[in-house]
């Protein structure tokens, strides 16, 4: 089982990585002291589960878990309020535990992990897609992947964008995504972009950002994905 340690405090990381060693069958792949480099090495490592705590600065606890994909890691959150717990579980948290945590809690998390066995590469292993076949507007179109620019959820729909041209298909934006992995990264809850297609990326206030595509589109970009992109633009 790999483990993501995420947790501002050096101390409360350190000491949650040693209680880890006493578990033969845990293996910890990296730490992260905020949420944005959290987002990054989960998409680079693809833990198994990930011990979040809730309150770091600018992007917390929740930031993640809504940030990582339906198909993604277990999360464990790791804190010392009583009072996120209902909030955790609707993230559909695995377990919550409160610090200082006691290794009998801590074996029982493990224990439900265990039980629960929701491995983190649990995405479309197979050979992504060369082309999608997209209904819209009474005509069966053929798409090429390497055409698409971008992607924007519409609920249960996708706007397919092209070069000149947005296409309408019935699936969803996560759905969609899990077939397209790793050339489309999200970049907002409601859009994604294909890497290929990715010209910069420009700040805007408080961690956000807009990614510019080499047709001068212009696609949003959230502080809570803006770290995971640019760590997929650098390998």
């Amino acid at each position: 089982m790999r483990a993501l340690i995420v947790d501002d405090e050096a101390p409360a990381r350190s000491k949650l990585r040693r209680m880890l060693g006493a578990f033969a069958d845990v293996e910890v792949v990296g730490e992260a002291a905020d949420g944005g480099t959290a987002l990054a090495l989960a998409a680079q490592l693809r833990p198994d589960v990930i011990f979040l705590d809730v309150q770091m600065p600018e992007v917390d606890g929740f930031d993640v878990a809504i940030s990582l994909p339906d198909n993604g890691p277990a999360l464990v959150f790791v804190t010392a309020f009583d009072r996120y717990a209902l909030q955790a579980f609707d993230t559909h948290a695995t377990d919550y535990l409160l610090k200082p945590v006691e290794p009998e809690r801590l074996e029982r998390a493990i224990r439900r992990l265990r039980e629960s066995a929701r491995p983190a590469a649990r995405t479309n292993t197979g050979t992504p897609p060369t082309q999608l076949l997209i209904d819209d507007r009474g005509a069966t179109h053929v798409v090429r992947c390497v055409d698409i620019e971008w992607l924007q959820a519409a609920d249960n729909y996708v706007n397919v964008h092209l070069k000149g041209q947005s296409l309408l298909m019935r699936r969803t934006l996560e759905s969609l995504l899990n077939d397209l992995a790793p050339a489309f990264v999200r970049t907002h809850r409601s859009a994604a972009v294909a890497l290929r297609w990715v010209q910069a990326v420009r700040p805007r206030g408080k961690g956000d950002a807009t990614v510019v595509l080499h047709s001068g589109t212009e696609v949003p970009c959230s502080r809570q994905h803006r770290a995971a992109l640019i760590a997929q633009l650098e390998r």
